[in-house]
């Protein structure tokens, strides 16, 4: 579809929708668990749909109702059929270490997107593990033979994508004999893994690990059902706290001010730039304010890269962000998409590799291509509520993490006309 967005004059309090992370590594825990778990505040958005699907493909049995998700796990079957994740890069990688603990085959298979998304570097550790698996080049679809993991020391890049790590810490707790992994280069995303352990932990699994994050020491234990509670996504909420920024004031509620995210940094951006900021208890409210170029480093927060490009293009001054290169292995090339879409506007910006570079001025008019991204699509409708007239296409995207996020930008002020394609 393709949405309009005018210039708009935005005020009122909304909460923040459910952590989309915190819920598939909540997911993938309660069915590792043997007896029944409930995860309590669950996003329910195309990623999470995927991993509901899948885990119950291999066995598990998970029940939904109003806020509030049984899951019964411990217990995994052969799929009779492959194994769809759908465009969750999370969903696949966790689930091709899971798979290595389900006996007989599995075929995990990918959307388009997530087809051009590496996978071969975890494929590559599993196999350290005595895992049968193998992959389609770099990228999906993933077979895997399972039934057990074997203990061993197991080598793995840092710098390529956290899921890699994460998956393994979430799958070697089950192995035979316990895991070491080492990490060949830093790692990078860090929160994401501090988020791995801290779920995990939840549930039972404890994982010693070096103040680095590069050396994991990974014990044989069981993991135990809990009750889980899934905060607040400051992902998503980065989107409507930059609104408030640009075009009045915004209240967003269920966010947790000591979460593990590294997305909850835009509060500091946010001040950096020049915007009123205040915290109160799980609300945040950010006002309008003129805003000042800023230079930063997005490596441990990089969804935020098209949030704070576009915060810049409209920002005093040129800012100049580092840190980028994984940016171009998401839905889309972000880097590129960024650097398209504010272009088309008139803004001056200059790419390279690791680098991205904002001239901040009045953009104009644009038509806006999301290349089916939802991070494109809902940073591009900061623009339209700072400067207007701008149009995105495929802004459907936003439903693989924030379903109602258009209603929830008209519900404060979003001046939006949506139009079917």
């Amino acid at each position: 579809m393709r949405v309009l967005v005018d210039k708009s004059r935005i005020s009122g309090s909304v909460p923040a929708p459910a952590s989309k992370s915190y819920t598939i590594r909540g997911l993938m825990c309660a069915a590792l668990a043997r007896g029944e778990s409930s995860i309590t505040n669950p996003l329910r958005s195309d990623d999470t749909d995927a991993a509901m699907r899948v885990l119950s493909q291999i066995g598990a049995a998970i029940s939904v109702e109003n806020g509030l998700w049984h899951v019964s796990g411990g217990e995994f079957r052969t799929p009779d059929a492959d194994l769809y994740c759908g465009d969750s890069a999370a969903t696949l990688r966790f689930m091709t270490a899971i798979c290595s603990l389900v006996p007989g085959r599995c075929l995990l298979t990918a959307g388009a997107s997530l087809s051009r998304r590496p996978v071969k570097p975890l494929v590559l550790a599993l196999r350290q593990l005595g895992v049968d698996i193998e992959c389609a080049g770099d990228f999906p679809p993933v077979t895997v033979r399972g039934g057990e993991l074997k203990g061993n020391v197991v080598d793995l890049p840092g710098n390529i994508s956290s899921q890699f790590v994460s998956a393994l810490l979430m799958a070697t707790p089950l192995s035979c004999y316990g895991v070491t992994i080492n990490l060949s280069t830093l790692l990078e995303s860090r929160s994401y893994v501090l988020m791995t352990l801290e779920c995990v932990g939840r549930f039972g699994i404890e994982i010693g690990y070096t103040t680095d994050l590069c050396e994991f020491a990974v014990k044989s234990q069981e993991y135990v059902p809990a009750e889980y509670r899934v905060e607040g996504d400051w992902s998503s909420a980065s989107s409507l706290l930059a609104l408030g920024a640009l075009s009045g004031a915004v209240t967003v509620a269920n966010l947790n001010p000591a979460s593990l995210q590294g997305d909850r940094v835009i509060t500091d951006f946010l001040r950096k730039m020049g915007a009123e900021v205040q915290i109160a208890g799980d609300s945040v409210n950010v006002k309008k304010q003129k805003l000042q170029a800023i230079k930063a480093d997005l490596a441990d927060c990089i969804d935020l890269l098209p949030t704070m490009a576009v915060l810049s293009a409209v920002a005093e001054g040129t800012s100049e962000f580092t840190g980028i290169q994984r940016a171009r292995l998401k839905e889309s090339d972000r880097v590129a998409a960024v650097k398209e879409g504010l272009e088309r506007a008139g803004v001056t910006v200059r790419e390279e590799q690791d680098r991205l570079v904002i001239t901040g001025s009045r953009p104009g008019a644009a038509v806006i291509d999301s290349h089916g991204d939802h991070r494109i699509a809902m940073a591009f409708s900061l623009l339209g509520a700072a400067s207007g007239d701008i149009a995105i296409t495929g802004a459907e995207c936003v439903s693989k993490t924030y379903p109602d996020f258009w209603d929830v930008f008209q519900s404060i002020g979003g001046e939006v006309k949506i139009d079917g394609e």
